[in-house]
């Protein structure tokens, strides 16, 4: 196994391992080939490769998730998309800015900008001046096709919710450090939630958001506004790095749990 290499491919390798499927990690572990006598299969990235084409790009499109999920009346944060102008004026339009002024005079508390698609936190800034929006348009413009802009709400709770179908294999809440983002790769921690009254709260909307775009194995983040929950967003790749570090067996469990059901499970185990 090599030095360093991510969880999400560890536990392929374990699962692989266990069940007589030969797999071929390339391109740094970001493409992994399973082939257990005629039947080939890939996973890219932290997608396992359960999920619909069309699921898949509208989990990874934060704008197109949530008018998905406004459709159906499933509460959620909204995300305004704005394409980035390079793409030329009859793409984009020629008001673009003047819209996003708009927003920020709607918004006083604050706007949140971030890239449509990607993951972690990256880029992502809170701005509450047309100073702040500028520097924050550009940063994000200058590697992205795609911007949204949410307005800034005061995050009370956060919560992951990971379903394979309708079943929620893992939940947790993300108990955020000294940065306003509830972000693991911004020093939040990942706290497994009991049952009780917010668990099921959580993985209720989890699922009624999942049905929304029809995706089979995910992680959705909810948050707590004001008391009540909204799904942020919908994640097509399983991401489970920083909940390794602490539960190492429920991650492969988890991670198993999808690859039994690539593979029509029931294989034996060595």
């Amino acid at each position: 196994m090599a030095s360093g290499e991510r969880i999400f491919v560890q536990a392929i390798r374990r699962y692989c391992a266990d069940h007589d499927i030969a797999v071929d990690v390339r391109s740094g572990g970001w493409l992994i080939a399973m082939r257990r006598g005629e039947r080939r299969h890939f996973a890219f990235g932290y997608d396992i490769g359960l999920n619909s084409a069309i699921a898949h790009r509208l989990a990874n499109d934060k704008s197109a998730t949530a008018e998905a999920l406004a459709l159906t009346g499933v509460p959620c944060i909204r995300h305004h998309l704005f394409l980035n102008p390079k793409l030329g004026r009859n793409v984009v339009g020629p008001a673009w800015r003047d819209a996003m002024l708009a927003l920020l005079a709607d918004h006083p508390h604050g706007m949140v900008v971030k890239p449509n698609e990607g993951t972690s936190g990256r880029s992502v800034f809170k701005v509450t001046t047309e100073a702040e929006l500028d520097h924050a348009v550009g940063e994000v413009f200058s590697m992205s096709a795609g911007l949204v802009i949410s307005p800034y709400v005061a995050i009370e709770d956060e919560v992951r919710v990971i379903l394979l179908d309708d079943m929620p294999l893992v939940v947790y809440s993300k108990q955020r450090g000294a940065d306003w983002r509830h972000n693991l790769d911004a020093g939040a921690k990942p706290v497994l939630l009991e049952d009780g009254e917010v668990r099921t709260a959580c993985v209720k909307l989890a699922i009624e958001a999942a049905k929304a775009i029809g995706i089979t194995f995910t992680s959705i983040d909810v948050v707590r506004v004001d008391g009540d929950w909204h799904v942020l967003e919908i994640n097509s790749g399983v991401m489970m790095e920083a909940l390794a570090k602490l539960h190492p067996e429920l991650v492969q469990a988890t991670y198993d749990a999808a690859l039994d059901r690539v593979f029509g499970g029931a294989y034996p185990q060595r």
